[in-house]
């Protein structure tokens, strides 16, 4: 689901301002003011003389640097025009003009936003309908740069939009030019509109804040297992530190969840076996025979999750009525472990695991327990250091800290295949690479543990906590807000507002189709959600029983890199992620 491709704002906790006409619905909320300085060197601006600018503009260009193609010599490979010299001779010479491009998006099958060579992203697939549309000439078809390409938010691998920005200098003379780029794009991807801005409008630099969504399905909010690690450590714990009566306070809408599924739907499944399958299977029900081949295999879900391409069928119609599980049982396959073939209690694990799964999504959530989400996510609101909710950033970085305006769980949520999904919204200037996926990933772990809401204090603080991130499968950011451009295109400039409202029916249904229905059926199909906590609830190590009573002095991470943090993004799975601001989300 994050995002800027220059993303860490220079000055991410400035103040919010007031707004003025911009209210025109709910969920557009406010922004801050930006000063004239601020505009010249970028949002994060403090002073005139532009140093900030030109250390952003730096740090851009050697993120852009290392992004681009190598030879085995170690020198750069550049992009190749796929137009010949004749060609490129022969076109007429038109003039470009500055644009704010409004757009949407499925993540799903692309690699991010950003440009990255040929890899599959969003922007290598804009850009080559601009070429085939007549938007970008031939001239500088070879490189994006040549048009002043910037993206308002760049989206990490998978992640959705309905709405963003990019700008760039485009040929758009002829009226119907974005039905010819739409008809370049793949399905999931949308142009909502073209519109003039002055010379200087970029579209990161000029953006206010920014609305992203998370879908969650109600069943993360469960407790853990009795019988997993995770389970019983809550319970070794909690009676350890005196915190008891708290938890069973917390976990009072929940009592007997667990009980009642061992007896109606895992007892009879054991009753059938042998006395001997019988044994095997309760042996390896809750454990990991195997920590590491678990951690590839949920890796494999997770990136298969995020490349299927199913084909998007109708918008979703929500159900009024729970089905019983008997309507809409989960199917798993059978897969064949390496070396051997599959036996009896392979079969039975599997049944096992499907009758887990379907139990969770029968669930719906209480009152109780949104309220509880609800509180734990209001802590997130103002000014806060979020160090611990990206990767390699440490505690005294400044780009660390940043304002979030409100994150709300709408109180209705939806059926969808008989599983429940809550829809999360998040209101926040700018984000860093998974912060999103962090911060959903903390306050889920935390109400389905029954923790004191005060460990979300702790996290701010000058320590390590191992965060896991969500999966990306449910983040979309919904839509940039310029209010300050706008304010000054319409009384200064005599330019049209970045206005999302006029595309709220077209977006709506891109949504429906595209976006939602993607997160439905993968998740129908791949069960992510419920691997992602499976393996957070069988991990044993210490790593995440800060969500015990025992807080961050059981939870201590070993931490041999001088206080960088790369040793606990590394045992997180984030040792891959060379660049902190390199994406929202």
């Amino acid at each position: 689901m994050a995002t800027n491709g220059e993303s860490s704002d220079a000055n991410p906790s400035a103040g919010g301002g007031s707004s003025s006409g911009q209210d025109r619905k709910q969920r557009f909320g406010g922004s801050r003011v930006t000063s004239n300085n601020q505009r010249k060197t970028g949002r994060g601006g403090k002073s005139s003389d532009g140093k900030r600018g030109e250390k952003r503009e730096g740090n851009s260009d050697w993120r852009e640097y290392k992004r681009r193609k190598v030879d085995s010599a170690g020198e750069v490979i550049e992009a190749k025009n796929p137009f010949s010299k004749d060609e490129i001779a022969a076109e007429e010479r038109r003039p470009k003009r500055k644009v704010a491009v409004m757009i949407g998006y499925s993540g799903t099958g692309y690699k991010g936003m950003q440009v990255n060579g040929d890899e599959p992203t969003i922007e290598r697939d804009l850009f080559r309908a601009f070429i085939k549309a007549g938007a970008i000439s031939k001239a500088n078809a070879d490189d994006p740069r040549k048009s002043s390409l910037a993206r308002c938010a760049r989206t990490d691998k998978g992640v959705h939009a309905a709405g963003n920005v990019i700008s760039l200098k485009l040929i758009i003379e002829e009226d119907d030019i974005v039905d010819k780029i739409n008809e370049a794009l793949p399905e999931q991807i949308r142009i909502w509109g073209i519109q003039r801005t002055n010379n200087s409008f970029n579209c990161y630099q000029y953006c206010d804040s920014r609305f992203y969504e998370y879908l969650l399905p109600s069943y993360c909010l469960l407790p853990p297992h009795p019988q997993t690690f995770l389970g019983q450590k809550l319970v070794e714990l909690n009676k350890e530190y005196g915190y008891e009566e708290q938890y069973n306070t917390h976990m009072a809408d929940v009592e007997g969840f667990w009980a009642d599924v061992e007896e109606n739907a895992i007892k009879p499944i054991l009753a059938k076996l042998d006395p001997e399958v019988r044994a095997a299977v309760l042996e390896r029900i809750h454990s990991m025979d195997d920590p590491e081949a678990a951690k590839d295999e949920a890796t494999k879900e997770e990136t298969k999750t995020k490349t299927d391409e199913p084909a998007a069928p109708e918008a979703p119609v929500a159900d009024t009525e729970p089905k019983p599980a008997t309507e809409n049982p989960v199917v798993l396959p059978s897969t064949k472990p390496k070396g051997r073939e599959l036996g009896p209690v392979d079969f039975a694990l599997r049944d096992i695991k499907a009758a887990y799964i379907n139990a969770k999504r029968n669930y719906r959530i209480t009152p109780a327990r949104r309220e509880r989400l609800q509180a734990a996510l209001n802590k997130y609101t103002g000014t806060r250091n979020f160090h611990n909710y990206t990767v390699q950033k440490a505690y005294g970085d400044p780009s660390a800290k940043r304002t979030i305006k409100s994150f709300r769980v709408n109180p209705t949520p939806v059926l969808i295949n008989n599983t429940e999904w809550l829809s999360l919204k998040v209101h926040g200037q700018s984000f860093m690479m998974h912060q999103i996926r962090k911060m959903v990933g903390l306050v889920s772990l935390m109400v389905r543990c029954g923790t004191p809401l005060e460990r979300m204090d702790e996290s701010y603080c000058n320590n390590k906590m191992a965060i896991p991130k969500a999966p990306g499968l449910g983040l979309l950011l919904e839509h940039p807000v310029f209010t300050n451009y706008n304010r000054r295109a319409t009384d200064n400039l005599g330019r049209p507002e970045i206005d999302f409202d006029k595309y709220e029916e077209k977006m709506g249904a891109f949504k429906d189709k595209e976006i939602y229905q993607r997160i439905f059926d993968v998740e129908e199909k791949e069960n992510s959600f419920h691997a992602f906590f499976n393996q957070i609830d069988q991990f044993k190590a210490n790593h995440f029983l800060w969500l015990t009573a025992g807080g961050l002095k059981v939870a201590e991470i070993a931490n041999r890199d001088g206080g960088k943090g790369e040793t606990v993004d590394k045992q997180l799975g984030d040792e891959d992620e060379e660049d902190p601001d390199g994406g929202q989300g």
